[in-house]
This record gives structure tokens, sequence and C-alpha cells, in this order.
């Protein structure tokens, strides 16, 4: 079946089967492979993409459902080579270790702060509890995303 649907800004026509995932259509598709492929199951946040202004496991939804709408990947945040300021403070505040789950959690920040530019502790939480990391203890996790929420985003 053919979809179509802008990712980071631009636009493609997929010639797709019905049952992909819309994670499967960008790291093979597309070759957009900074969305990672974790428990493929919606258990751990790394695929974590912004579909239509919200955050999406790309695990779980299926390819048709993007069809006709607005993706955006970690591949799409940077802007003529700067990091964007999310990206940015979680490398200054050393919120990674292994980095795997780094593009789920950036882009599940960046949907939470385009909808509340200055969350709270527990609206971070609650934004983040689908995110899973194994390294960092989420400590500065939160402190990177306090540090961009407070820089205004």
């Amino acid at each position: 079946m053919m979809i179509k649907m802008r990712v980071n800004g631009k636009s493609h026509e997929l010639d797709i089967q019905p049952g992909e995932s819309l994670n499967l259509i960008l790291r093979e598709h597309l070759g957009l492979t900074g969305t990672k492929k974790g428990c493929d199951s919606g258990g751990c946040g790394a695929c974590t993409v912004i579909l239509n202004g919200r955050a999406v496991y790309s695990c779980m939804t299926y390819g048709p459902k993007a069809d006709g709408g607005d993706l955006l990947t970690i591949e799409g945040l940077s802007k003529d080579g700067e990091l964007d300021t999310i990206q940015r403070s979680f490398a200054e505040l050393y919120a990674f270790q292994c980095g795997f789950c780094t593009p789920g959690f950036i882009m599940a920040t960046k949907a939470l702060l385009d909808s509340n530019p200055q969350p709270s502790d527990a609206e971070i939480r609650e934004a983040l509890v689908g995110n899973l990391c194994r390294c960092t203890g989420y400590t500065k996790i939160m402190e990177a995303v306090r540090g961009v929420s407070k820089k205004g985003g």
C-alpha cells in the first residue's frame, strides 16, 4: 500500500506492507536509524518519535496510521549542524551513558516541552514514564529536562 508522510520536514511517498511498524519504515525504508528498535513491544520507549505533535512508540504504530502525517525523529532535531537545545542539555549534563535510550528520551522531552515549556518534576516524570534506561538512574535525565525547561526550550 502507498502512504504519504512528512518526515523531518521532507515529503515521502512509500510503498509499504500494511502490518509494517513505523519503526521498521523509518529504519529500513528511510534509513533513519537514530530511532532505536528496543523491546519491539512498547515497553522501553527507545523508539519514541513525534507524530502529529504527540510522542508515540514507533514500534507499536502501524505505518498506515502515519499516512498523511507529520513525523519528527531524532535526526530532525538538529539544524544546520547545531544540536537542538534538548540534545545539548543531555550532552552538557551527561544525561546518558551507553546512549541507546537517549533518542527516545529526547523525543519524549521534545513532545513534553512543546506542549508544556515549564513542567513540574511530576509532569516530567509522567511524560518520561514509558522510557527506560538501564544505565543512568534517571537523575541526570531529570536534570537535563529541567535545564532545558529553565532555558525556555
